[in-house]
């Protein structure tokens, strides 16, 4: 078969109805990790009392959940390459369960954040595997789009997320919420098990073993141009955990807010992110990915700078924070669609490892973030700094080691067969 054009791709060859099933059920598999992260946010001040432990030792256990996604991301993409995308992503999603079954009954911080990890190591699975299969299906700009769909699912999550976990508040405790994500998990797991096919053929799964395992990585890490991308999806991501880790602290602590009223002003930032990706699909049919990324990490710079410099004046009050923060939100929904469809582009032939590289970095460097915030005092000025930095990083990283300008121009590739 020729190579399609560049609007026709090999997920686009099947038919309407089975495509559009298995486009939803991978947007669930990339909820499950927003989903995990974002919904205990309420709780995090409960847990703190609770728990009669420190709100950096509460913080932490987000940190552990990122550990745990960077982690399991390593190992899953290896193993999807090697043995197929569904029996891992079963596999990690049945660990997600567990974990959250033995996450309601935690009877410490150490303990919770333990099993947290253990969360992130099963939530890991939906996403590599969420990405390998887009890989296996999709390239180049139809990869950009159905990113930016994706993203839509991955910006609805961070809306439902603390607004369920606000409302489980309501009738429960913090533990309650963890009760939810098991039904959740459970949920996802039977409907990947009943509609995803297997879109790896035998021929083309890699068991090259741990060494096998090592070269692949290492033939990435010698890739320029791919680090530096999932360098900047990373970056991109800790000026997004940042937010998400001190957000709470700083509307609930320092602006007096109340669970519901956080769940909402959280919600509008996920707005911004949801718009943007969306934006992005009409943006790719003029620009190429690598232009809008440039234009919104230019932006997303310029907006971080403005938050840092209201956070410190406390020049506009709230509204002087929510806006800029915002405005840095939707850059980076512009910055996540494209910096994996462009470095995944590179890797076809080992596509479930080089997604699990992107991921372990986006969640390794969040991890490092999130708990930032914290360590620079849990207020406006400690978030505007972290999410500064992430962004004027993922800039510097963009211009001087990806060197967009060096780039090829995107193409097609050829079809890969689905396997059934």
């Amino acid at each position: 078969m020729t190579p399609p054009d560049d609007d026709l791709s090999p997920g686009e060859l099947l038919p309407l109805g089975r495509r559009f099933r298995i486009v939803l059920v991978l947007g669930l598999l990339t909820a499950l990790g927003p989903l995990t992260i974002d919904m205990y946010l309420p709780s995090l001040p409960a847990i703190t009392a609770d728990l009669h432990t420190t709100a950096a030792a509460v913080q932490l256990t987000l940190t552990g959940t990122l550990v745990g996604l960077a982690l399991g991301q390593l190992l899953v993409g290896p193993l999807s390459d090697a043995f197929g995308r569904r029996i891992p992503l079963l596999a990690g999603t049945a660990v997600h369960v567990l974990a959250s079954v033995l996450c309601v009954i935690a009877p410490n911080v150490a303990t919770l954040g333990a099993l947290r990890i253990l969360q992130g190591l099963g939530a890991a699975a939906a996403s590599v595997v969420a990405m390998a299969m887009v890989r296996d299906l999709f390239s180049d700009r139809a990869a950009a789009r159905l990113f930016s769909r994706l993203m839509l699912v991955v910006g609805v999550a961070p809306i439902l997320a603390p607004t369920v976990g606000g409302l489980t508040l309501n009738w429960t405790s913090w533990r309650g919420v963890f009760v939810v994500l098991t039904v959740v998990a459970v949920a996802i797991m039977a409907v990947s098990a009943l509609v995803l096919p297997e879109t790896l053929p035998v021929e083309r799964r890699r068991s090259g073993g741990v060494l096998g395992t090592a070269r692949d990585y290492g033939r990435l890490f010698t890739d320029r141009v791919f680090v530096g991308l999932i360098l900047v999806a990373g970056l991109g991501m800790a000026a997004l955990f940042a937010y998400v880790s001190g957000s709470s602290y700083v509307f609930q602590d320092e602006y007096g807010m109340n669970e519901q009223q956080f769940a909402l002003i959280f919600a509008g930032g996920a707005v911004g992110l949801i718009g943007a990706t969306q934006f992005n699909v009409r943006l790719l049919r003029r620009w190429s990915p690598q232009r809008i990324m440039g234009g919104a990490l230019v932006a997303g710079m310029v907006f971080g700078l403005t938050l840092l410099v209201l956070s410190v004046t406390r020049t506009g009050g709230l509204v002087g924070v929510l806006v800029p923060l915002w405005l840095v939100l939707a850059m980076v929904g512009l910055i996540m669609p494209n910096a994996p469809a462009l470095a995944l582009s590179r890797h076809g032939e080992a596509a479930g490892t080089a997604a699990a590289l992107l991921g372990a970095v986006q969640n390794g460097v969040g991890a490092a973030a999130a708990p930032l915030v914290g360590v620079f005092g849990n207020d406006a000025v400690a978030m505007a700094i972290v999410v500064f930095g992430g962004m004027l990083s993922a800039g510097l990283v963009y211009r001087l080691v990806v060197r967009p300008h060096r780039l090829p121009a995107t193409h097609a590739d050829p079809v890969v067969a689905v396997a059934h």
